[in-house]
C-alpha cells in the first residue's frame, strides 16, 4: 500500500467519513437541529437510491389503488369488494413505510413532500425530484395495468361521486388530506416515540378515511395517485380538485403541527422525512469481528 511521507498510510474512506461527521458536529454545537443537519440534507451521495425508493413505492401504491377498480371492471362488480379496494392501498402504504421508509422517508405523495419541506424537515432542493419520481411511479403502474388487463372502466381515475361538484370534491380532499398529513407529521415528530408503529397509524388513517370518504371524491389525498392515471388516460375531468385539495390540506396540517408542537426541523422529524440512508446506516458490507 502506498504511504504518505513519514510512513503514514492514507486514511480509509470510513475514517474520512468519521472525520467529516466529527467536523460537522463541532461546527454545529449550540445550533438548532435543523441547522446541524443541513449537511446531511444536501448530501447527494445516495440521492439515486432515494429517488428509486420513491418511484418504486409510489408504483406499488398506485398498482393497488388503481388495480382494484380496474380488476373489478374487468371481472365483474364484486370481484374486488368495495372495502378491499379502500383498505388494500392503506395496507400497502404501511408496508412500504416499514420496508423503505429509512431509505427515502417513503413520502409517496407530493403533498407529503411539500408538507415536510414547509415543516423544515426536508430541503426544498430535493422536492422537485421526489415529485417527478412519484408521478413516474404512478404512470408506470397505470401503464402496466393497461398492458396486463387492458383499459377497464375509468382506468383508475379518481372522480367526484354522482351529484358531487368539483368544488365539493376539492374541499373534501382538502379535509381528508389535512388529517392524513397531520397524522404523518405527528408520528414523525418523535413526540409519541412509536417508531415503526407510525406505519400502522398512517395506514389506519388512509383506510378509515377511504371507507367513509371514497364515495364523495375517491379519497385520493395524493396528486400523484390521481394525476398519474389522468396523464396516461388523457382525461382531465376535475383534475384541479385532486391537485389543489391535497396541497392545501397539507399546508393546513403544517400550521396545525406548528400550533401543537412548535417549529419543525427536529432530529426525529428530519430522520422520518429524509430517511437515514447514509447517516445512521450505509449500504455495503461491514467489517466483521
Amino acid at each position: 500500500m502506498a504511504s504518505e511521507p513519514g510512513g503514514l498510510a492514507p486514511p480509509s474512506e470510513p475514517a474520512r467519513q468519521r472525520v467529516r461527521h466529527a467536523e460537522v458536529a463541532l461546527r454545529s454545537i449550540g445550533q438548532p437541529n435543523s441547522v446541524a443537519g443541513e449537511f446531511d440534507f444536501w448530501n447527494d451521495r445516495y440521492e439515486g437510491r432515494r429517488l428509486f425508493s420513491e418511484l418504486l413505492g409510489t408504483f406499488f401504491l398506485v398498482l393497488v389503488a388503481v388495480g382494484g377498480g380496474m380488476v373489478s371492471a374487468r371481472f365483474g362488480g364484486n370481484a374486488v369488494p368495495y372495502a378491499a379496494k379502500v383498505v388494500a392501498p392503506a395496507l400497502m402504504v404501511a408496508a412500504i413505510i416499514l420496508f423503505m421508509g429509512t431509505v427515502s422517508g417513503a413520502h409517496l405523495n407530493p403533498a407529503v413532500s411539500c408538507a415536510f419541506a414547509l415543516r423544515s424537515d426536508f430541503p426544498w432542493k430535493r422536492v422537485p425530484a421526489y415529485i417527478v419520481a412519484q408521478f413516474l411511479g404512478a404512470v408506470l403502474a397505470t401503464l402496466l395495468l393497461w398492458a396486463l388487463i387492458g383499459k377497464q372502466g375509468s382506468a383508475g381515475l379518481t372522480l367526484p361521486g354522482p351529484g358531487i361538484s368539483t368544488v365539493t370534491a376539492m374541499l373534501w380532499e382538502l379535509v381528508l388530506t389535512t388529517g392524513l398529513v397531520s397524522v404523518i407529521l405527528g408520528t414523525a415528530s418523535g413526540a409519541q416515540q412509536i417508531g415503526p408503529m407510525a406505519a400502522f397509524g398512517v395506514g389506519s388513517y388512509i383506510a378509515l378515511a377511504g371507507l367513509w370518504g371514497s364515495p364523495v371524491s375517491g379519497a385520493s389525498m395524493n396528486p400523484a395517485r390521481s394525476l398519474g392515471p389522468a396523464l396516461v388516460v388523457g382525461d382531465w375531468t376535475s383534475w384541479w380538485a385532486y391537485l389543489v385539495g391535497p396541497l392545501a390540506g397539507g399546508a393546513i396540517a403544517v400550521g396545525f403541527a406548528y400550533i401543537l408542537r412548535g417549529p419543525g426541523g427536529g432530529r426525529s422529524g428530519v430522520a422520518a422525512a429524509q430517511g437515514t440512508l447514509g447517516i445512521d446506516w450505509r449500504p455495503g458490507s461491514q467489517p466483521r469481528t
